[in-house]
C-alpha cells in the first residue's frame, strides 16, 4: 500500500468513524426515521448528479432487483437500527459494534455459500461474540434501565445486515459499477424508508448543528465515502480496503471522547479489543502463531 492509498484509508476511517458522532447529534432533533430518510434522499440526489456529470448509466430496468435488495440491507435497515440505537448509546460503542460486520459476513458465507470455516475463524467468531457480550453487559449495567437491551440489540443486528448485503452484492452485483450500485441502492433506500417516515411527526425546526450533522452523514459519510471506499478496493484490493474496519472504532471512540465527552472505560477497551481481534482472525487478516498450530 503506497502513501496515497494509506492516506485515503485513514481519511475514510476518520469519516466513517465520525458518522456515529453525526448520528448522536442529528437523530434527537429529526427523529429516527426522518433522519434516515433525509440522509438517504440527499445521498441519492448527490450521487445522481455525479452520475449525470460523469455520464454513467444506472441501467435501472436490468438491475433494479439488486438495487432493491442492497438498498434495503446495506442502507435502509442498518441505518434505521443504528439511528434508533444512537438515541441512547455512545458514538464509540456504536462504532465498535459496527466493526462486527466481517464476523457476520464469515458466518453468512459459510451458511449460504458453503465456504469452509478455518479453526482460527471459529476462534475469531468466539472472541468477537465475547467482546460484544462484554460491551452489552456494560451497557445494560451502566444504563440501569430494563429497556436498555433494545438499542443494544439494534446496534448488534445492524452489522449483520451490512454483511448480508456485502455477500449478496459480491455474487449478484459484481457486473454493476460501484457508482451505479451506490446510486441505485440509495434511491431504493429513500423509497423504502419514506412510507415509514411519514408515520412520524415532522421535526420541529432542527437547529443548525443538527442540520450540519445530517448533511455530514448524507454527503460526507454516505455519498462521498462510498466512492472513496470503492477506489481503495480498486487500488489495494478487498482485503486491504477491509482493514478500514479496524480503524473506524479508533476514530469513533476518539470523536466521542473529544467532542461528546464520552468516557473511555475499561469495559469499552476490553470489549472493543476482543471484537477487533476476533474480526481479524475470522477474516484471515491475522495469522495464528505457528507454534500454537503445531501438534505435540
Amino acid at each position: 500500500m503506497n502513501a496515497a492509498s494509506l492516506a485515503r484509508l485513514l481519511l475514510l476511517a476518520a469519516i466513517w468513524g465520525a458518522s456515529f458522532l453525526f448520528l448522536r447529534l442529528s437523530v434527537p432533533a429529526f427523529g429516527t426515521l426522518w433522519a434516515v430518510e433525509v440522509r438517504v434522499l440527499l445521498a441519492a440526489a448527490c450521487l445522481t448528479l455525479f452520475a449525470l456529470w460523469s455520464r454513467q448509466a444506472l441501467n435501472f430496468r436490468q438491475h433494479w432487483r439488486q438495487y432493491l435488495i442492497i438498498g434495503l440491507c446495506n442502507s435502509a435497515l442498518p441505518f434505521i437500527l443504528f439511528a434508533y440505537a444512537a438515541q441512547s448509546l455512545g458514538a464509540g460503542l456504536l462504532s465498535i459494534l459496527n466493526s462486527t460486520s466481517p464476523l457476520f459476513a464469515a458466518v453468512i458465507g459459510a451458511l449460504w455459500l458453503r465456504q469452509p470455516i478455518r479453526a482460527t475463524a471459529v476462534l475469531g467468531l468466539l472472541l468477537g461474540l465475547g467482546g460484544v457480550a462484554v460491551l452489552a453487559w456494560d451497557g445494560l449495567q451502566s444504563s440501569g434501565s430494563t429497556h436498555a437491551w433494545l438499542p443494544m440489540l439494534a446496534a448488534a443486528l445492524a452489522p449483520s445486515s451490512y454483511a448480508f448485503a456485502s455477500v449478496y452484492s459480491r455474487h449478484h452485483g459484481s457486473k454493476i459499477s460501484p457508482l451505479a450500485t451506490t446510486q441505485g441502492s440509495m434511491v431504493f433506500a429513500s423509497l423504502l424508508v419514506l412510507p415509514l417516515a411519514v408515520t412520524q411527526p415532522l421535526p420541529d425546526a432542527p437547529g443548525g448543528l443538527a442540520w450540519g450533522a445530517l448533511l455530514g452523514l448524507a454527503v460526507l459519510c454516505t455519498a462521498w465515502a462510498y466512492q472513496l471506499y470503492f477506489k481503495l478496493v480498486h487500488e489495494v484490493g478487498p482485503l486491504g480496503a477491509l482493514s478500514v474496519t479496524f480503524l473506524i472504532p479508533v476514530f469513533g471512540v476518539l470523536w466521542g471522547v473529544l467532542l461528546l465527552g464520552e468516557k473511555l472505560g475499561g469495559h469499552l477497551l476490553l470489549g472493543g479489543s476482543l471484537v477487533l481481534l476476533g474480526t481479524a482472525l475470522a477474516n484471515g487478516l491475522l495469522k495464528w502463531p505457528r507454534l500454537l498450530r503445531r501438534g505435540p
